[in-house]
């Protein structure tokens, strides 16, 4: 009876308390193996700091927030036109969308930081370093947008879009009913696992003095040596950003899971 808790049902959906059961379960066995690892490892773990330093550290957490946000809409403005480029007859407008993608997800992020910081931001007067970190991660998250949206586009099936039209469905009907559903259905979960990793890419802008939540412990932690601490409280910081964001995304691709 017990061993049904732990069972998926083939064509059911499972029940949310069950959910939350193994959801439970399994966090406890990672907190278990974790503080035994800190136990054998003799690591004792200390975050008094935190409300030692809560206003630096509510601050660099609100920049980090500002930043994502303005990144995210940014790389969402970039990506669209260049996804659209990607498939224009102008040649120009093709491969110039080609080559931006190409060069920005074929470097590191952290090359493209400096070079954008400390050439093209210097060369074109970017001193604010909050704006110009804004800026790089947009460029680099718009090649992805431009990729993840053009590589949806192109998996639509064309003979519904036929078909709408054999119904005499209007060019807005059309985009509505057929197009638009589809288009969130697919571009949804891969562009919150990219939005997901722009968050965690933001840390990377501590290396230009952008004083985010990353560099804000960077320099708690050089006070106080308390690295396991300060990192550990790090990363639940980003969960805090990184998992709302998944639930939004599983909430939308359940509404839009007809369009399947």
């Amino acid at each position: 009876m017990l061993s049904t808790w732990f069972r998926a049902v083939p064509g059911k959906k499972t029940p949310p308390l069950k959910v939350a059961a193994n959801y439970l379960l399994v966090a406890a066995l990672i907190v278990l193996v974790f503080w035994v690892s800190l136990y054998q490892a003799g690591i004792r773990l200390d975050f008094s700091f935190v409300a030692e330093y809560q206003v630096r550290l509510v601050d660099g957490f609100i920049l980090t927030l500002k930043i994502c946000l303005a990144s995210v809409v940014l790389a969402l403005v970039i990506g669209v036109p260049v996804a659209l480029a990607a498939n224009s007859r102008l040649l120009p407008l093709r491969y110039g969308a080609d080559i931006y993608v190409k060069i920005i997800r074929g470097t590191p992020l952290l090359v493209q930081i400096y070079l954008f910081y400390y050439i093209i931001g210097t060369a074109w007067g970017i001193n604010n370093k909050t704006w110009a970190g804004i800026i790089i991660l947009s460029v680099f998250n718009g090649a992805y947008v431009a990729e993840i949206i053009r590589g949806s586009a192109s998996s639509l099936d064309r003979d519904q879009l036929l078909a709408a039209d054999a119904v005499g469905f209007t060019r807005t009907q059309k985009l509505r009913y057929v197009v638009f559903p589809q288009m969130v259905a697919r571009t949804l979960p891969a562009l919150t696992g990219q939005f997901a990793s722009l968050i965690k890419d933001s840390s990377l802008l501590s290396v230009i003095a952008v004083i985010e939540v990353t560099q804000t412990i960077r320099e708690i932690t050089a006070t106080n040596y308390n690295f396991f601490g300060g990192y550990i409280f790090l990363g639940i910081l980003y969960l805090c950003l990184t998992l709302p964001l998944m639930l939004v995304s599983s909430h939308f691709e359940r509404k839009f899971d007809y369009a399947h």
